[in-house]
């Protein structure tokens, strides 16, 4: 790689000091002025609650970074540039984030942006590979630093922890006591026990990040508080559709529509692209890195997608209160229609 700029994207993984020792002494095999740029990319607003701590630990990652591009060069003439993007916008999925990178590296005229193996922005697993993907989309060419790491793919098995055994247990002991009696006596130690086994056998494979002792449990109480609001939902579309139906000029509109979620992946995309399908009218057709292909049978329910009702309740569920209260997709230009009935 010869070129004297180079663009670093940092997480906080065991192989980022090796990528930033690769990134800076290949550019300075063919030249001896560098001019290294080192992003971190937060993969949420950094304005919201949960991204608070976040800026402060990229704000540290970067000093680090810093001074490892100095050590790394020696005697030769280097200057770093630092920045932290996504600190004023949403990033989810590979996709925003090499949109972010294309657009940083069109505003310092950099071609090139070397990448770590085991690249991680805020998540719990790496993302090189559809990060190469979206980056090959774009035309902005990628290095893989060369280091020393473990496999890219998470492993199934995972150390066994305190705190996932007690989560398992619980779970599995309410919904054991759930199929059973729980005011018998011999369900409560039979229970239990099989709580107790399902624990120690299975809590090394079941969670991929050991549940949070106090934010795990928050959730479930929230999740509780969701539940009657999604059958609220449900009703209220039963009863939108029940009224098209019942017109003899049928006036439904079938369309096809963009959404991009403003939650994480996982099980809170998990959560509300199934929330979206239970609603009556509307239907998840494609998830795929938070952007949602929803059809929607009648206009309130698109009017009701796009104004994003579901999602901040999704937000609420996983993030707290606070989270909740973001614009709406249609304000955040994040909806839009892309086709109608014959699709």
């Amino acid at each position: 790689m010869a070129t004297n700029q180079i663009l670093v994207p940092l997480s906080d993984t065991v192989t980022v000091r090796q990528t930033v020792g690769y990134a800076v002494q290949s550019a300075l095999e063919d030249s001896d002025e560098l001019v290294c740029h080192l992003v971190v990319a937060l993969p949420q607003d950094g304005t919201d609650p949960t991204g608070e701590s976040s800026i402060e630990e990229a704000e540290q990652l970067l000093e680090r970074a810093t001074s490892w591009v100095h050590e790394d060069a020696g005697s030769a003439t280097v200057s770093v540039e630092t920045s932290i993007l996504g600190s004023t916008e949403y990033l989810f999925g590979p996709r925003q984030f090499a949109e972010a990178f294309v657009a940083y590296a069109d505003e310092h005229g950099l071609d090139c942006i070397v990448l770590d193996p085991e690249y991680r922005p805020g998540v719990t697993a790496p993302m090189l590979q559809p990060l190469e993907r979206e980056l090959s989309n774009v035309g902005l060419e990628y290095d893989e630093a060369p280091v020393d790491r473990p496999a890219q793919h998470a492993r199934l098995v995972v150390q066994e922890s305190f705190d996932r055994m007690f989560a398992l247990f619980w779970i599995s002991y309410a919904f054991y006591l759930v199929l059973g009696d729980p005011t018998y006596w011999f369900d409560l130690v039979t229970g239990a026990a099989v709580a107790g086994i399902v624990a120690v056998s299975l809590s090394s494979i079941t969670f991929t990040v050991a549940p949070d002792r106090i934010q795990s449990p928050l959730r479930t109480v929230r999740f509780v508080l969701y539940v009657p609001y999604l059958a609220y939902e449900i009703v209220k579309a039963n009863l939108a559709i029940s009224v098209v139906i019942l017109r003899p000029s049928m006036p439904i509109e079938p369309t096809v529509t963009r959404l991009e979620a403003r939650v994480g992946g996982g099980l809170p995309l998990l959560a509300l692209a199934n929330s979206i399908t239970l609603t009556p009218g509307t239907l998840t057709v494609r998830a795929n890195d938070q952007r949602l292909i929803v059809h929607t049978l009648i206009p309130s329910a698109r009017e009701d997608l796009f104004g994003g009702s579901l999602e901040r309740a999704v937000r609420f569920v996983f993030y707290g209160r606070d989270s909740a209260s973001i614009p709406t997709p249609e304000e955040r230009g994040d909806a839009e229609i892309v086709g109608g009935d014959e699709l």
